[in-house]
């Protein structure tokens, strides 16, 4: 049985990660300013955490039912998603977040920290693919698309993926960027939309 004791030394603990959010932004920010990627406009639309253990991700999931209501437990890739709307949106830097992603930990993956992982935000599209999706952002960020030849060299790790949880029916492809622990990932639709897909199957 995990205590609240080792969340707390891990940092783990809802106030804690609260306190960790200023750097957390900083992170993103910068990591933005790298891939010349402009998100101001858009809406930032959940914040995610990662956790090493699933001992120490239940006792997580059970404390930040205290900060909301969770509103999905999806399967994606053989492991719980937790979704949970906060009772008080985040406020950040792009605006309000309203919801928090808590993914249980996949078998074979190890993190270095765990903590804060990744924003997401939603950039309208009808796209059905990640590589239709990514094609998309390179119209429509001319400053990012020039950069994207660096993002090697600046060691920042892309990635399309198109995760789908079971009974969802709404395709959300989506591109992620990270780099030094942090991620930003940019998909077309919202977490919410695409939990109403799953609900309304």
């Amino acid at each position: 049985m995990v205590s609240q004791s080792l969340l707390q030394q891990q940092q783990l603990l809802p106030p804690q990660m609260m306190e960790q959010l200023p750097t957390f932004w900083r992170n993103i920010e910068a990591l933005a300013s790298n891939l010349k990627l402009d998100l101001k406009g858009l809406q930032a639309d959940h914040i995610a955490m990662r956790i090493n253990s699933k001992d120490v991700a239940e006792h997580a999931h059970k404390l930040w039912l205290g900060k909301g209501r969770q509103i999905s437990n999806a399967h994606i890739n053989g492991r719980p998603i937790i979704v949970i709307e906060f009772d008080q949106p985040l406020s950040t830097p792009y605006g309000s977040i309203e919801c928090l992603e808590l993914p249980y930990p996949a078998r074979d993956k190890f993190y270095s920290s765990q903590g804060w992982e990744h924003v997401e935000f939603v950039v309208p599209s009808e796209a059905e693919s990640a590589e239709a999706f990514f094609d998309e952002l390179l119209h429509r960020y001319p400053d990012f698309a020039q950069q994207c030849d660096r993002l090697d060299a600046l060691g920042i790790a892309v990635k399309l993926s198109s995760p789908k949880g079971e009974g969802e029916r709404l395709a959300n492809p989506t591109v992620a960027f990270k780099h030094n622990g942090v991620c930003i990932k940019l998909h077309p639709h919202s977490l919410k939309s695409i939990v109403h897909s799953e609900q309304n199957q």
